[in-house]
């Protein structure tokens, strides 16, 4: 199996604007006298770990209105939920934010950890998936406000159905998603449109958990880049963070289905429309271009959709 890694194209520190700079260095009180980019993630924007003057830390992401234009937005939404998680939540604390001249940083306290192993590895897995059960427990009902599952995912879970109604108009011949989807394509566009009912839920949830979202410390798993953070069912996050596990050298996910708590809530209906869901949304986001500044993004995707389509093929046992 290929390891496809999550890996965008970072700026320097050297890149932020001389305003924004010293905007942070003067919240920290001192002059930043080290600043090292950190891989992981797709933000074509800056994420670097600073030591300053006087011996003290920080984690900075920023991002400017270039190259994609989407990106500050999702970094001010990151600043909303991050100011509002309370302690319980295994995140680091945000220490302020900024946002100026069209670009938005966000000072964040310095973890001193690693992303988990790429392959997997088995005891990392379960630390990871502990962590998860402890976090959906200590999160139900969710300690703040934020959108619930249908406000946030609305516009992302009509794939299959989008491309149905293009093959049915004659515009796509299907040729580049298998013989297995265009032979079931109305059966996924159907199974698809069952997911409102499927993410129904009063839990705090992450939305976005994968390797590049989670910090390992020797004691602490920490989940960082809360930006899509909404409410909904306790076990949406370890289902939804088992096709990257897969696609990144983890075990099938219907074995790690089986051995864990929460994901064993899940309603099997349910959980079998929300995967058909994230199956359309990767496989066919995958099919499109490159966004601006996310060069590998696609590559990522269409990796996740395969991983979801063969975990879709268990579970519909469709010949």
């Amino acid at each position: 199996m290929t390891i496809v890694p999550a890996a965008g194209v970072r700026r320097p520190w050297q890149d932020v604007p001389d305003e924004l700079r010293d905007a942070i260095e003067s919240h920290m009180g001192a002059k930043v006298t080290r600043a090292v980019t950190q891989s992981g993630g797709f933000s074509p924007g800056v994420a670097a770990r600073l030591l300053f003057q006087d011996g003290s830390r920080a984690f900075v992401k920023a991002v400017g209105p270039t190259p994609n234009p989407h990106s500050p937005d999702i970094h001010r939404s990151e600043a909303r939920v991050a100011a509002l998680l309370p302690p319980q939540v295994p995140a680091p604390r945000l220490l302020a934010s900024f946002d100026l001249d069209g670009w938005v940083a966000l000072l964040f306290q310095d973890i001193d950890g690693r992303q988990p192993a790429q392959p997997w590895r088995a005891d990392e897995l379960t630390r990871v998936l502990d962590a998860l059960d402890e976090m959906a427990t200590r999160l139900t009902p969710s300690p703040i406000a934020v959108p619930s599952a249908y406000e946030r995912l609305t516009g992302m879970f009509e794939n299959w159905r989008t491309v149905a109604a293009a093959r049915d108009a004659g515009e796509d011949d299907l040729a580049d998603l298998g013989p297995w989807v265009a032979a079931h394509l109305d059966d996924l566009a159907e199974l698809e449109s069952r997911w409102p009912a499927a993410t129904e839920g009063d839990s705090l949830v992450h939305g976005d958990i994968r390797a590049d979202n989670l910090l390992l410390t020797d004691d602490e798993v920490f989940v960082v880049d809360w930006p899509h953070a909404f409410l909904g069912p306790r076990w949406f996050d370890v289902v939804a963070m088992l096709p990257s596990v897969r696609m990144q050298g983890g075990p099938p996910p219907e074995e790690v289905i089986a051995g864990h708590r929460v994901a064993r809530e899940a309603d099997p209906a349910a959980l079998t429309a929300l995967l058909a869901a994230f199956a359309g949304y990767f496989a066919c986001q995958s099919r499109l271009p490159a966004p601006p500044g996310l060069p590998t993004l696609r590559a990522f995707q269409h990796a996740q959709g395969q991983a979801a389509l063969e975990w879709l093929r268990t579970r519909t046992t469709w010949p």
